[in-house]
């Protein structure tokens, strides 16, 4: 494809799918233009056929003139050939026509994804992204057929109806009527398939979540006894988008049978009048063969009409959840407007600094393993999504609120890794490296970040090591694994802060103690945080913060929150034995663990 497909794709137009499909044509100003031309050029030469072969006729065959039957033969032999060349060069410009449509829309589209990061999945399902980067781009894309054949129809509209002008008034009055009647009468069912393709649509990109809701979590299901209930309600979404498809089918063959029975019929009656101008001898016998020709080429222009009527109809609907997906903003500023534009002057922190919660009144002392302990893992995550600045807080770092700062900054030193993290197909090499600039990062360093994750048995395991193919979300590995994978990637990453979501909530008491250990060399001397309620993790820290309600409720070590905060202890020693040890943990929660967004 053309470079343009790759550049930048400009600033779309968000007032509704209409204006979007137009966006797109006005992008390629040029190509469009061409692709009118050329398909203007194409179907008027169509439309040309009869009246050459009606002169070949009167001049040359009734006649029996041999000159003026070869000359027109060729000439209409001529016509053929430069016409095929013609429709060609129609195809080709009209193939870029949509695939620059194609590409454009995608790139706004994964743009808009990397743009809204963590917060897509708040603000729209998987199915929703899915169904408009697979069905949607396509179909709009396809709907830009009206610039080529649509507009060319027109003209070949306009063409036909001079020449039948020339050869009888009332024939061409009979076209001037009639192919305005056939649009009107199609024009309803249009309304009524842009409002099932729109139903069509939404049901689809609900089935589409549900069967990545049931494919990330069908472990969890099995685990819980819920997989019948899930696939009873997959069943009953299926059989609703079934019966709207019914529907959008009902509708587009009706459009596609007068698409072809009334020009047919048109053409029938146009034939019969002509016939009978014939038989009372105001046309010639050319004359009647050119206006069948001509009617007969009507078919084609009004068969164009009603195909571009059908594929606007559907670039629209499409169109639209492509803008309503465009329009979304993400959940934080990017300091590039708001309040935020008046303090982007504020820097980061030149040194480690102290990361706080106003909000909780959790602080995180620099070069310190800190822990939350919270009842609900949701107000623990909460406050780490306020310190990573993924919601908008009046968090600090180093006394500098964070929604002051440029958030490339806070992004390239403060990391939230989330144990529901993406894990994208590739070898266990590039999965573990995660960015760009951690691609070239040596065996010895992905194997210190191996090592601190306890996964070396998962390298071991695995073929060809660290070259070896992972599946999709990890989906070939099991929930434990996963989990570690994810927990040497981030510590690979080795950020200034690190701000890790449960890392060890899917392992077995004994790779947790060994987890636990090692984190806490791995990290001796940088900032990090944790959320967990296991006395194995929480032996490790330095300082807990024990929420209640979201807010800090005592602060201090483990064994000294166990020994004076009765709700700690109950919530941390729960299946504690006297010794310290957990006899509660089991392999069962190796298999618990979500598939859920990257952040």
């Amino acid at each position: 494809m053309e470079r343009f497909a790759y550049e930048d794709p400009g600033v779309p137009d968000l007032r509704g799918g209409g204006r979007y499909l137009w966006w797109l044509v006005t992008r390629q100003p040029g190509r469009s233009a061409a692709g009118a031309v050329l398909a203007t050029i194409w179907l008027v030469l169509i439309a040309l056929t009869p009246y050459l072969l009606s002169r070949a006729i009167d001049d040359g065959l009734e006649p029996g003139d041999r000159v003026a039957l070869a000359g027109w033969s060729a000439a209409l032999l001529g016509l053929g050939v430069f016409n095929a060349v013609v429709g060609v060069l129609r195809h080709r410009t009209m193939t870029k026509v949509r695939m620059d449509a194609n590409f454009r829309s995608v790139k706004l589209v994964v743009g808009q994804a990397t743009r809204l990061g963590a917060g897509l999945s708040r603000q729209t399902g998987t199915g929703e992204v899915v169904t408009i980067g697979v069905g949607d781009v396509l179909t709009i894309s396809g709907a830009l057929t009206v610039v080529g054949p649509g507009v060319g129809s027109v003209a070949a509209y306009v063409v036909v109806a001079g020449l039948l002008l020339s050869v009888s008034p009332p024939l061409a009055a009979v076209v001037l009527i009639g192919i305005p009647v056939i649009v009107v009468l199609i024009g309803p069912l249009m309304g009524r398939l842009r409002g099932t393709e729109t139903e069509y649509r939404e049901l689809q990109g609900t089935l589409t979540a549900r069967i990545g809701d049931l494919a990330g979590g069908l472990r969890v299901l099995n685990g819980l006894g819920g997989k019948g209930l899930f696939a009873d309600a997959f069943r009953r979404d299926s059989r609703l988008l079934r019966d709207q498809g019914y529907r959008v089918g009902a509708v587009t063959s009706w459009l596609q049978a007068l698409g072809v029975g009334l020009p047919t019929m048109f053409l029938a009656v146009v034939t019969w009048l002509a016939a009978r101008l014939a038989a009372q001898g105001t046309l010639t016998v050319g004359e009647l063969v050119s206006v069948y020709g001509y009617a007969a080429v009507l078919v084609g222009p009004v068969a164009f009409f009603v195909e571009c009527g059908y594929q606007i109809s559907r670039g629209v609907v499409a169109a639209r959840r492509v803008v309503r997906f465009l329009a979304l903003e993400p959940l934080i500023s990017d300091g590039s407007s708001g309040d935020s534009a008046a303090h982007l002057s504020l820097d980061a922190p030149a040194e480690p600094a102290v990361l706080h919660d106003p909000q909780s009144g959790v602080r995180v002392v620099p070069g310190a393993l800190t822990a939350l302990v919270g009842a609900r893992p949701a107000e623990s995550a909460a406050v780490v999504d306020r310190l990573g600045r993924y919601t908008e807080s009046a968090a600090t770092w180093g006394g500098v609120r964070l929604d002051a700062i440029a958030l490339p900054r806070i992004r390239e030193r403060v990391l939230v890794a989330d144990h529901e993290a993406d894990l994208f197909a590739g070898t266990l090499r590039e999965l573990l490296a995660g960015r760009p600039d951690l691609d070239g990062a040596d065996d010895a360093a992905v194997g210190r970040a191996v090592h601190a994750a306890v996964a070396d048995d998962i390298v071991l395991g695995l073929p060809d090591g660290l070259d070896s193919a992972v599946d999709a979300q990890g989906r070939s590995l099991s929930g434990g694994q996963r989990q570690r994978v994810r927990l040497a990637r981030a510590l690979l990453a080795d950020p200034e802060v690190l701000l890790a979501v449960e890392p060890t909530s899917a392992l077995d008491a004994h790779t947790e103690a060994a987890v636990a250990a090692r984190l806490r060399a791995a990290r001796r001397g940088r900032t990090t945080l944790v959320t967990s309620t296991s006395p194995l993790v929480l032996d490790q820290v330095d300082t807990v913060y024990y929420l209640v309600d979201g807010e800090v409720a005592a602060v201090g070590g483990h064994r000294e929150l166990l020994d004076r905060e009765p709700g700690y202890r109950a919530l941390v020693a729960r299946d504690a034995d006297p010794d310290g040890g957990e006899a509660g943990k089991t392999g069962a929660r190796d298999a618990q663990e979500p598939e859920g967004a990257v952040r």
